[in-house]
């Protein structure tokens, strides 16, 4: 890994790697490091990406292979949140929550379609963040991988191996599965998702995670989590296509509105975000990943 220190700093990963390997999880060993000039020798995880892997079983009907992958990722969160030391870890806290929620007006609705919002809608983004905001503090605090999706998971044994950690924090056990379910390139239907996150559900609870006794009230803070990181997410992609040059990130964007829907649709507290959304997605953009 080569990482200048003005960029990165990578004594973060080296600790959040060690970490991950004390809680019994397959992360990258260090074998030489030089924090001032940004090197480290990593051990290899392979080249068999989960992302790939699940696009390929997907077509070839493979829901066996599918499912096998899914459960390891999931029971890897699991020992993640059981045993993943959070001493010293950034907390997941509301000033964080709330500044990736900024990204969304800021990025994507603002630069990506030119939009103004007036008095009354700047008050319906307000009451919504707050109660997103709200239901993710809610939550019991645990180790928060953060980006923990597909494309940051390795075929491997163990398995799976686990990359891209660095942004680690202390935060909500939803935001991790709402990361691996909903992902920002892959997408499965309803019925799927349910059925992972039941499960995921029961063995963090039987590993001792004091999750909600209600499978019903989990999903809405899974749910609700999701919206957070995908109205975040749609302002990511379009500051990387904005103002990094990145383009091809925004094609993504009619799946990321299609989740934030969904959602929406389905809470009546959530609900007035349509106002805010549908003018952006237009009919084709909104029917997309449905």
């Amino acid at each position: 890994m080569d990482a200048p220190p003005p960029q990165e700093d990578v004594r973060v990963f080296v600790d959040i790697a060690a970490r991950l390997t004390r809680a019994g999880l397959n992360a990258p060993r260090i074998l030489e490091q030089d924090p001032v000039l940004g090197f480290l020798l990593l051990t290899d995880l392979g080249t068999r990406l989960y992302l790939n892997e699940l696009h390929a079983a997907r077509e070839r009907g493979d829901a066996a292979g599918i499912a096998s992958l899914m459960r390891d990722a999931i029971l890897a969160l699991v020992l993640w949140q059981q045993r993943g030391e959070v001493a010293g870890l950034p907390t997941y806290d509301e000033a964080l929550l709330w500044r990736e929620l900024a990204l969304f007006p800021d990025w994507c609705v603002q630069r990506e379609y030119a939009a103004t919002w007036n008095e009354t809608q700047q008050r319906v983004w307000q009451d919504i963040c707050d109660k997103l905001v709200a239901s993710a503090l809610a939550q019991l605090r645990v180790a928060v991988h953060r980006d923990y999706m597909p494309r940051n998971l390795m075929v491997a044994a163990p398995n799976p191996g686990i990359l891209d950690f660095q942004d680690a924090v202390v935060g909500p056990p939803s935001y991790d599965i709402a990361s691996l379910l909903r992902d920002a390139f892959i997408s499965w239907d309803e019925e799927q998702e349910i059925d992972w996150a039941v499960r995921y559900w029961d063995a963090a609870r039987q590993s001792g995670l004091a999750l909600a006794q209600d499978f019903g009230e989990f999903w809405r803070q899974l749910e609700w989590m999701g919206l957070q990181r995908h109205l975040k997410v749609l302002g990511i992609f379009c500051r990387l296509k904005h103002r990094d040059g990145k383009p091809k990130y925004s094609e993504d964007l009619p799946r990321f509105f299609a989740y934030a829907h969904k959602v929406a649709v389905r809470y009546a507290e959530l609900r007035p975000l349509l106002g805010l959304i549908e003018p952006l997605m237009g009919v084709q953009r909104r029917e997309a990943f449905y």
